[in-house]
Order: C-alpha cells, then sequence, then structure tokens
C-alpha cells in the first residue's frame, strides 16, 4: 500500500500485496487513511490520502478467503509518500519474488517513509532496507525473523519502530496504530484521535508499548497459577508480598518462588509489578488522578508507581495521563 500524503491536495500511498496475505493488515491502515479523508471533506477541506492497493498480480487471494483486486506495480521515479508492505503467510514466497523485491527496493528510494504492517518486515528484510536498523515483526515470528536477518536489530515487544525513514509494526492489528501514528504526523493530533474513536479504537497505543498485554503474558504457563493471578487483580491494594502470595497458593515461601518463576519466567515481584502497571494504565485512560491511581493499585506511593512505568513503559505516569 502506498499512501501519500501532502497539506491540502490529494497524494497517493502504495501498498504492495502478496498472496495469502493478512486481510486486516491491508484493510486496517486502508481504513485510517479512509476515515481521515472523511473527516476533510466533512469540513469542506480537500482529501488528504489518496491509497492504491497494488501488487505483482491483478488480483490476490487473502488468508481470510476474500480476493483483492489490485493495481499494477507503478514504474519508479513516480513521487510517493509512504509504501507500506503488509504481512501474512504469503510474505515467505513474497520474499522469493525477485520482481517484487526489486520494487520495494526501488520505490523506497521514491518514498518519504517506508513501513511494515506484522511480517511484512520479513519482505523490508529481505530487500536489505532493514539492515543495521532496529525493527519489530509479529512476537510469533520474531525467532524466525531473527535466524533469516541477523544484521537487524530485532525487537520483539514494542507496537512499532521508526528508524529512520523505515517504520516497522508488530502484528495484525498494530497496523492501525502505525497509520493513526502516520495521520498524526501529517494532520495532527486531534485528528488522528477523532479517527481513532471513529473506528471505536479505545487507546491510540504508542509505538514503545508491548505488542499484548502483560496478564495475558502470565496466562502462557500451565495454568497452574492462573486463579492467583484473578486474586491478584482483585487485591492490588492489598499485601502481595511473597509470603501472602504462597499462601494464596497453598504453598511454602520457597516452593511458590520456584514453581511460579518455572511457569511464568518472571519472579512474582516483577508479575506483581507488571499487573499493577497495567491496571494503573487503564485507571489513568478512564481519568483516574496519578495519586488515586497509585494508591488503588498498591504503589505505596507515585514515586514508586513512576519508576515502575519508566522501566516497564519508558514513560511517566503523568505524561502517559496527559497522553491518553
Amino acid at each position: 500500500m502506498t499512501p501519500r500524503f501532502r497539506p491540502n491536495q490529494n497524494a497517493p500511498h502504495r501498498n504492495p500485496c502478496l498472496s495469502d496475505v493478512q486481510l486486516l493488515d491491508v484493510s486496517g491502515p486502508l481504513q485510517v487513511f479512509a476515515s481521515a479523508n472523511d473527516f476533510r471533506v466533512q469540513a469542506g477541506e480537500p482529501a488528504a490520502y489518496e491509497v492504491v492497493v497494488v501488487a505483482a498480480s491483478p488480483r490476490i487471494r487473502t488468508s481470510a478467503g476474500l480476493v483483492l483486486e489490485t493495481a499494477a506495480l507503478p514504474a519508479h521515479g513516480l513521487e510517493i509518500d509512504t509504501v507500506i508492505v503488509p504481512g501474512g503467510w504469503g510474505v515467505n514466497a513474497a520474499c522469493e519474488h525477485p520482481e517484487l523485491v526489486q520494487w520495494v527496493i526501488g520505490r523506497s528510494r521514491d518514498a518519504v517513509r517506508t513501513a511494515s504492517v506484522c511480517s511484512g518486515a520479513m519482505l523490508l528484510a529481505e530487500a536489505g532496507l532493514l539492515d543495521g536498523r532496529r525493527a519489530v515483526t509479529h512476537w510469533g515470528r520474531c525467532a524466525e525473523f531473527a535466524r533469516r536477518f541477523p544484521a537487524v536489530r530485532l525487537e520483539p515487544d514494542p507496537i512499532f519502530i521508526r528508524d529512520g525513514n523505515v517504520w516497522t509494526s508488530a502484528g495484525v492489528t498494530a497496523g492501525i496504530d502505525l497509520a493513526l501514528s502516520f495521520v498524526e504526523a501529517d494532520l495532527g493530533r486531534r485528528m488522528a484521535l477523532a479517527v481513532a474513536r471513529e473506528l471505536v479504537v479505545f487507546l491510540k497505543r504508542p509505538g514503545g508499548q508491548a505488542q499484548f498485554s502483560q496478564t495475558l503474558k502470565l496466562q502462557e504457563g500451565d495454568g497452574r497459577f492462573d486463579k492467583l493471578h484473578g486474586w491478584i487483580l482483585d487485591n492490588l491494594g492489598s499485601d502481595l508480598s511473597l509470603e501472602r502470595l504462597a499462601e494464596q497458593a497453598n504453598m511454602s515461601r520457597r516452593s511458590f518462588s520456584r514453581h511460579y518463576q518455572e511457569a511464568t519466567g518472571r519472579t512474582p515481584a516483577r508479575a506483581v509489578e507488571e499487573i499493577r502497571i497495567e491496571a494503573a494504565r487503564r485507571m489513568l485512560e478512564r481519568g483516574q488522578t496519578v495519586s488515586q491511581t497509585a494508591r488503588r493499585c498498591g504503589f505505596g506511593s507515585e514515586e514508586t508507581m513512576r519508576r515502575g512505568f519508566l522501566r516497564v513503559l519508558g514513560t511517566n505516569p503523568r505524561d502517559y495521563r496527559e497522553r491518553f
């Protein structure tokens, strides 16, 4: 997809599609740009984006079964603003398609910014555009990506990453977050938030946020401590010391600590901090004050919560609340 933006005039963005593409990787960003255009037209202004979906074939079948009609890959030299490469299981075959790889290389030279959604980062990496750069892809394909493209500085957690004029984003819906960040850069924060509300996106997530919930991560083990995690969520303001958690799990302190780390990959103290931070984020997003949130989530003090936010999210609670 190559969405191109110029203030106050139409401009194409191009999306180079591939067989077995993830449908939402294409439709998510498309709808973000379309909604931004709708708001501008309603305000009596010209549409900001012209988006064209292009591919090496005139018809592309998505992994969901829907068939997309696409435009031909345009020749190099045409001015465009943004190239967005979607992902999906077809990306492996796309990496072996010399014409498509060369097109991405050439088009990245013409574009103001080049981006990928989900495993589309693999096509950018195959084209050599990510060598030496920070990048992210879908968490489920990070191990494969790291093996195939060791020259890329892969980071498994963020929603999206910008390194120079190249952007990569995480799995599926992260393409919406990426497109919203483009709208914010092009048309301002107010427009990006209006589009997010229109699409019923409950939070316009920053790029540094983790790909998925910390509480969900804790459930990836064998399920032994799922009940305990529910209890923690219901008692965030209570004593959540190692002794109290072990008692709740009906285990000795030493045995609980060992078994918990084996099951979840983190210490009980780290897990409690992550759950508290996630709950605090939700409270701040709903308008709770920092002091109220620190107290209700059991941090003990605003300073303790601030340090936790900086360590996990890279921002402090007051900035987080102001932004969201």
